[in-house]
């Protein structure tokens, strides 16, 4: 996958950071593409969910749910977003929250797509980097984590889901969690036309927006590695039947995952 530490400098760009305590410890790396995102209307909060970062060339997005930045069902429309950022690369207990305006002269920000079956439940808005920390630290996904590595996907897979259900998280560390999943459908095919496919794992509100990675097989095992992840997409939320008998029958835990692929386009 991806996963070289990134450090956004004054300029704006994006460079290398070399060694650190995250270039030591591999496994908070990966946690580190992760944002956990807290929805404001004025001076209101609304909701939390869960983000991640994503490079394209010299710019940086932040994707996580479309229903995140706006949703008719809910009446949920939020006018900024906010986000912790890590600013000390060994010491992780320091940290700054950024805020992202969602409208400019009444227009949203943010990029979304439609497909044949409808509105995918995805959306990317770019992060101005002149904005940032001088000293911001964190990792981004790329497009070749989206590619499976010469690797055959297959139903049974393992996954794992990082963000912040119910807006859990190390609270010393601002670090996000993860959880276990399978692929539960046919990978590739598009569940009952939709763009997504199913994971079977357990996933609570505040998950909406993680990113859901498969480990490949034939790459090195450790998290730092930059071909170590696949990104197969974007968890949006649990699904469930209408004739299930409340009372007699459990929950499917079955969660509806978009393809990552949406992304190239979105990111354009």
């Amino acid at each position: 996958m991806v996963l070289s530490m990134k450090k956004l400098q004054e300029s704006g760009g994006i460079d290398a950071l070399d060694g650190g305590l995250i270039a030591q410890n591999s496994a908070v790396a990966v946690l580190l593409t992760a944002a956990r995102v807290t929805t404001w209307l004025g001076t209101g909060s609304l909701s939390s969910a869960s983000g991640f970062f994503f490079r394209r060339d010299k710019r940086l997005f932040l994707v996580t749910n479309r229903h995140v930045f706006s949703d008719a069902a809910s009446s949920h429309y939020p006018d900024r977003v906010e986000i912790e950022l890590h600013t000390d690369a060994r010491d992780l207990t320091r940290y700054a929250v950024f805020s992202i305006p969602l409208y400019a002269k009444g227009l949203s920000l943010w990029r979304q797509a439609d497909d044949s079956a409808g509105t995918v439940d995805v959306a990317v808005i770019e992060i101005d980097t002149a904005r940032l920390p001088p000293a911001a630290v964190l990792q981004t996904f790329e497009a070749r984590h989206l590619e499976p590595g010469g690797e055959n996907v297959m139903i049974g897979d393992a996954l794992t889901v990082i963000g912040f259900p119910l807006g859990f998280q190390d609270t010393i560390h601002h670090l996000a969690v993860a959880r276990s999943a399978t692929i539960a459908s046919a990978y590739g095919v598009r569940f009952q036309q939709q763009g997504y496919f199913l994971t079977d794992a357990r996933t609570h509100r505040g998950s909406s927006g993680s990113a859901v990675l498969r480990r490949r097989r034939n790459a090195p095992q450790t998290d730092a590695s930059p071909v170590s992840w696949q990104l197969l997409g974007i968890h949006s939320t649990r699904m469930d039947m209408s004739t299930r008998d409340l009372v007699a029958d459990e929950s499917l835990g079955l969660n509806c995952v978009w393809y990552a692929d949406v992304l190239t386009a979105l990111t354009q």
